[in-house]
């Protein structure tokens, strides 16, 4: 009986051994078919180009109101606060 070492196990369940990632590596190099690659899922885009984070300091009023208009709304703080801005700033 000889011991293997394996790396774990892929989503689909195939046992990860030095042979099977050899083989992987070795697709990998020759070329993938990109349209057999999944797409996985992720955020969906927003605008015309990936969205950049904007920290914002709110006192407590402003961000229990966020939350209430969100909570209200059934959506998330986030979207309240870039719908504000929308309208103020009159884009989109």
């Amino acid at each position: 009986m000889t011991d293997k070492k394996t790396y774990g196990r892929s989503r689909s369940g195939v046992e990860l051994t030095e042979d099977v990632l050899k083989e992987m590596a070795s697709e990998a190099e020759a070329g993938l078919d990109v349209a057999k690659l999944r797409r996985r899922p992720g955020r969906p885009a927003m605008g015309s180009a990936p969205a950049e984070a904007l920290p914002v300091r709110l006192d407590p009023e402003l961000r229990r109101a966020v939350d209430e208009r969100a909570t209200a709304e059934h959506t998330t703080a986030s979207d309240v606060v870039r719908e504000a801005l929308r309208r103020y700033l009159k884009v989109g």
